[in-house]
């Protein structure tokens, strides 16, 4: 509290005389409210605010994050196409072991309850997951828990879901057990263990107070071994630099690296055609192959066993070099090799780079030689892509009324 002779003046203590002198000059007024605005409403209407009203931070630059782009190089290091694992089933859970006990009932008898089972380790057909990458090499089921008093049973242990991308095929001791072709399909790979049995399960006419109980099983141990199997409907084969890359560019939202050396592509890429009556193709783009791929050379045979699961083929020819039958033939060669049959599959011959004036020379050279048929196109500059999709459809037609006449549920994407 202040003295009656003094006044508060601008936020100070001055005397009244002082006051008395000032007052004629500055006379007090009740200070005004200041109106908070959005800032969004000192705009004119119509237009966007120039400014970001969160932070000073976030006002430079507010433009969406994009995923930083992975080189194919390092893209290797996430494609894992090969993968052991060894899983183990959760162990059951022990049976209990105790007697009733309660005021004036002496002999309440056993009330031990059995032990839960143990959980599974399930593999489960993923397709949002394209790679054995994310799968680790060691899982165990959940353990079941134990019986309890009361005749209380112990809860199971929890399954534990491995995805697995589709096509992918399970072995023990070079055995196939498994191929999970569909989305959604489920492998156990190890079953959990029984739980024991409590000691109220062995009260009988002739033992009254049974003290017996058995523990839980171990789950069950085993060692698979993952493979990889790239699933889509068409496969591009070709040698490098045929130009395999830039056609599923060209004809797919895919994005595989694009260079002017051999070897670009390290693995395979699957790119999705759309249609008008929303039918979807899948084309997979499979590393360049060369002489001698069945014997491990080059990238060998890690991406041959790719070409299995297409249902036709894509045969990329670069035209603009000499003889450039010769690469079919020699493409044709090594999937025979590979396995029999492969070979005669329905197939397209693609002539690619039609825009240099070599490959048009050697175009009717080509379809002299072959019996298929040729599609000359140039992927580079979009040149004669519709007869390409048109075909595709074809054959694609063709493979779902053949799977519909065996019973069989064609692949969909």
């Amino acid at each position: 509290m202040l003295p009656r002779c003094w006044a508060v003046l601008g936020g100070r203590a001055a005397p009244a005389a002082a006051s008395a002198v000032l007052g004629s000059r500055c006379q007090w007024r009740p200070a005004r409210r200041l109106l908070l605005l959005d800032p969004v409403q000192l705009q004119p209407p119509g237009r966007q605010p120039a400014f970001s009203t969160t932070c000073v931070k976030c006002s430079k630059n507010r433009r969406l994050r994009q995923k930083r782009a992975i080189s194919e190089r390092k893209l290797t290091r996430y494609f894992v196409d090969h993968r052991r694992v060894r899983v183990v089933g959760g162990q059951g859970g022990g049976g209990g072991h105790s007697f009733h006990s309660e005021p004036r009932k002496i002999f309440g008898g056993p009330d031990g309850g059995n032990g839960g089972d143990g959980g599974h380790v399930i593999l489960k057909a993923d397709r949002q997951t394209k790679s054995l990458s994310s799968v680790l090499p060691f899982y165990q089921g959940v353990h079941g828990e134990r019986g309890g008093s009361k005749n209380c049973y112990g809860a199971n242990g929890a399954c534990v879901y491995v995805k697995v991308p589709v096509g992918t095929l399970v072995k023990e001791d070079g055995n196939i057990v498994a191929d999970l072709t569909q989305d959604g399909e489920e492998y156990v790979a190890a079953y959990g263990g029984a739980g024991g049995k409590g000691n109220r399960f062995f009260l009988s006419n002739e033992n009254r107070a049974p003290t017996l109980f058995t523990p839980g099983e171990p789950g069950q141990d085993r060692v698979l071994h993952l493979e990889l199997k790239t699933t889509a409907h068409a496969g591009l084969v070709g040698f490098p630099n045929a130009g395999k890359s830039s056609l599923l560019r060209a004809i797919s939202r895919a994005r595989p690296a694009v260079a002017a050396y051999p070897f670009t592509t390290l693995n395979p890429h699957v790119g999705i055609v759309h249609y008008q009556d929303y039918e979807q193709v899948a084309v997979a783009d499979i590393p360049g192959l060369i002489k001698g791929a069945h014997q491990n050379r080059g990238l060998g045979m890690a991406f041959l066993r790719h070409i299995e699961r297409c249902h036709f083929l894509l045969y990329v020819v670069d035209l603009s070099v000499s003889q450039p039958w010769i690469q079919l033939q020699d493409l044709k060669y090594e999937l025979e090799q590979y396995k029999k049959g492969l070979s005669e599959r329905p197939c397209v011959i693609i002539g690619n780079k039609i825009d240099l004036a070599e490959s048009r020379i050697n175009l009717p050279l080509l379809k002299e030689q072959v019996q298929d048929r040729v599609i000359a196109l140039s992927a580079l500059r979009g040149d004669n892509l519709e007869e390409l999709f048109f075909y595709l459809r074809e054959l694609y037609d063709t493979y779902v009324k053949t799977e519909q006449s065996r019973g069989q549920s064609p692949v969909k994407w």
